[in-house]
């Protein structure tokens, strides 16, 4: 097994499972990992974590070329 996948469930929020639908319906380049991975990464950086690491983790999933090509 791959020591860097985490595996979890959770049981979201309907309005919360349904933006992210829309969302990912929006952009078809994001999927669910990606959007999880982008959240978790931006709330660590926005909460104090001091980590090269995951903030270019989560600068790498906002600003992929394919999203800013999907913007245009």
């Amino acid at each position: 097994m791959d020591a860097a996948l985490v595996s979890f469930q959770a049981e979201l929020p309907l309005p919360l499972q349904e933006a992210m639908t829309r969302f990912i319906e929006s952009y078809p380049n994001w999927d669910q990992y990606r959007l999880v991975q982008a959240a978790l990464a931006g709330f660590l950086v926005q909460n104090g974590v001091e980590s090269r690491a995951i903030t270019r983790l989560y600068v790498g999933n906002m600003f992929r070329r394919q999203s800013l090509l999907q913007q245009i």
